[in-house]
């Protein structure tokens, strides 16, 4: 008897294949062959490339594209005058409002969408898919013809006596807002598809047999058990709506400037190529706080929904 080994076991007493030895079955001889090229590849195209932009950060800008290598900490310093603040503020409080938008209708359209039978559920997400097979750019200008003077939305509202004169959306804050919904909702629906559709059915049914109310059975069941794909949507939300510069320039014009747009400007017309960097490591370390914080928050820590 001492020669056999016992299964572990779970709370309900059921024997449970050790996750330590399945780790263990999966690698073969020659795995860290196989992995050697990633590795290679972080180091070449991401860890390299983030090791000069950092080391450039603390430059000097010299000429109209030169690089003086003293280094020194002007330009974190210069991150610190109010111009900038205020730049880095915006683009903290559109993503903020933008992430909250795509929650209020991404998470209701997300968890909906799992419940519908198969057939209308790929009807669907064909539907959510199509518009994205073409350039965002070019799907971007589509909403310029909606919201320019006398445009689409003008001309229906006109049209139903709502408003007396156009509203000349374009150029404007909510424009630009209405374009990171946009192009971020798709995250957030998938995000939330993919925790919803794992949800197992009867134990919603078995908290209403006990008395819970449609709410009540919502917020103490399927809440909890869809958390981490609400989570993974509002990550691959929230960190892409700080540097989703082009939206800004489009539907914004000069009026909505974001760090993107500031970077983007340091580089082709300052020409200040370690000022960029510098604001390129301040944003970096904002989205990495947010991941940070993401990880406490959520299981897994790893955001689910596109893999």
């Amino acid at each position: 008897m001492s020669g056999i080994k016992l299964l572990p076991q779970d709370r309900w007493g059921c024997k449970v294949k050790d996750k330590g030895n399945a780790a263990r079955e999966k690698i073969r001889p020659g795995g860290g062959g196989a992995v050697l090229p990633m590795y290679l590849f972080t180091l070449a195209f991401v860890l390299g490339p983030f090791i000069y932009m950092l080391a450039l950060s603390f430059m000097r800008r010299e000429g109209a594209w030169g690089v003086d290598k003293a280094l020194s900490l002007r330009n974190y310093l210069r991150i610190g005058e109010p111009v900038y603040l205020e730049t880095f503020a915006q683009s903290l409080r559109l993503a903020l409002l933008s992430t909250a938008a795509v929650v209020l209708a991404g998470y209701p359209f997300g968890y909906f969408m799992a419940r519908l039978r198969p057939a209308a559920r790929s009807a669907v997400m064909l539907a959510l898919i199509i518009p994205f097979w073409t350039s965002s750019l070019m799907r971007l200008y589509g909403w310029i013809i909606v919201f320019r003077a006398n445009g689409l939305l003008d001309a229906v509202l006109l049209k139903l006596r709502l408003i007396e004169e156009p509203l000349k959306l374009l150029y404007t804050y909510p424009a630009v807002l209405t374009g990171m919904i946009y192009a971020l909702i798709p995250f957030m629906i998938y995000s939330v598809y993919t925790s919803a559709e794992k949800l197992e059915r009867p134990l919603v049914e078995a908290a209403r047999v006990m008395g819970a109310s449609a709410a009540r059975a919502f917020f103490t069941v399927s809440l909890p058990l869809t958390l981490p794909g609400l989570f993974s949507g509002i990550v691959l939300t929230f960190i892409p709506s700080m540097g989703l510069f082009f939206i800004a320039d489009i539907l914004g014009g000069n009026k909505v400037v974001l760090v993107g747009n500031l970077i983007h400007e340091q580089i082709l017309k300052a020409h200040d190529w370690p000022f960029a960097a510098a604001l390129s490591v301040m944003l970096m370390a904002l989205t990495s706080l947010f991941l940070v914080l993401y990880g406490k928050l959520s299981r897994s820590g790893e955001p689910e929904g596109l893999v």
